[in-house]
């Protein structure tokens, strides 16, 4: 099973997707977490846009999510499903067609992403913005990223929102509560697809 985590920053994922890894652990279930962008060469590229350290077009910088992507996917993602164990994404292809979309086209970003493997699960952990940012401040030293302003962060959510249909099995979460009890939803949903 491959279970994806997409969202604000600041909106959750990456301690849900945590969390579902350790309790699906403590089930006896072999899991892999990973994420996006990834820690190789081509993410080290994008992480070091996204902290301003070197500019880059948008355009440019969605091609290097999206060949990050399909180097993620042929040497950790699929070779962890075709041995049986479940993989879980913190960000996948949302996060490109959410933030890419601000200056992409969307149709463009789309066919790019086509035939890239598509989750079984893909949840969206909605938070609103301003809450998003204030624990970004509460818990990053540094400066904020290259889409974290307000403004922008609105259009990513209006996107997020906009893609629950684009894929099965994507399932919106209210993440403004504490996480046990967004955890909660979540594991039902795990729970309910694997019986």
């Amino acid at each position: 099973m491959f279970i994806v985590f997409e969202g604000l920053d600041g909106s959750g994922q990456s301690t849900q997707a945590t969390m579902l890894r350790d309790y699906l652990v403590s089930k006896g279930k072999q899991v892999v977490l990973t994420k996006e962008q990834t820690d190789g060469i081509i993410g080290g590229f994008i992480k070091s846009s996204l902290k301003k350290e070197w500019q880059v077009s948008p355009l440019a910088l969605q091609l290097l999510f999206v060949a990050d992507r399909a180097h993620h996917l042929d040497k950790e993602i699929k070779p962890s499903l075709d041995e049986g164990k479940i993989v879980i994404c913190d960000r996948y292809i949302f996060s490109t067609l959410a933030f890419g979309g601000l200056n992409i086209d969307a149709d463009f970003l789309k066919n790019i992403n086509s035939k890239f493997l598509k989750p079984d699960i893909t949840f969206i952990l909605d938070v609103p913005t301003e809450v998003c940012l204030e624990r970004i401040h509460s818990s990053r030293v540094s400066h904020l990223e290259l889409f974290e302003k307000k403004s922008k962060m609105d259009k990513v959510r209006r996107n997020y929102l906009s893609l629950k249909n684009f894929f099965p099995n994507v399932f919106v979460i209210n993440g403004y509560r504490t996480k046990e009890e967004v955890f909660a939803n979540i594991k039902d949903v795990v729970e309910h697809s694997t019986s």
